[in-house]
């Protein structure tokens, strides 16, 4: 099973940027399909962008309230995933969870937390006004 760590998180306050990482290890090949999440204490973990190497390239996917702002990356050996996050906004304010898995769902439902089976252990991104 994969092994997820992420990294990067901190403090900023609004309109600034910030790089979360995500090192994968302890797989046979590298994931073809992966995620961001994140979660605010007593919400549901939601969806945030996902990436999605069918063979014909990278596909990236994020929800309507990050487009723009938020982009979804992967080095060329597959074994960091990034997310740059920038004009940030009080209300992305969150922990944040890199995910893999799912490869059997392509690039449906990437928003599903379900359809993942590889958790890193997340890391908090905090927005000031």
């Amino acid at each position: 099973q994969v092994q997820l760590a992420e990294s990067g998180g901190g403090s900023v306050q609004a309109g600034g940027s910030l790089r979360l990482s995500c090192a994968a290890s302890g797989y046979s090949y590298s994931p073809v399909r992966m995620g961001w999440f994140r979660q605010d204490p007593g919400k549901e973990r939601e969806g945030v962008a996902a990436i999605y190497d069918g063979g014909l390239g990278n596909r990236l996917y994020y929800i309507d309230s990050v487009k723009g702002r938020f982009t979804i990356s992967k080095d060329n050996a597959g074994n960091t995933l990034y997310l740059q996050m920038n004009s940030l906004k009080p209300e992305d304010t969150a922990m944040y969870y890199c995910a893999a898995g799912g490869e059997q769902y392509g690039s449906s439902n990437w928003w599903l937390v379900r359809t993942y089976n590889s958790w890193g252990q997340g890391t908090q991104v905090t927005v000031s006004s």
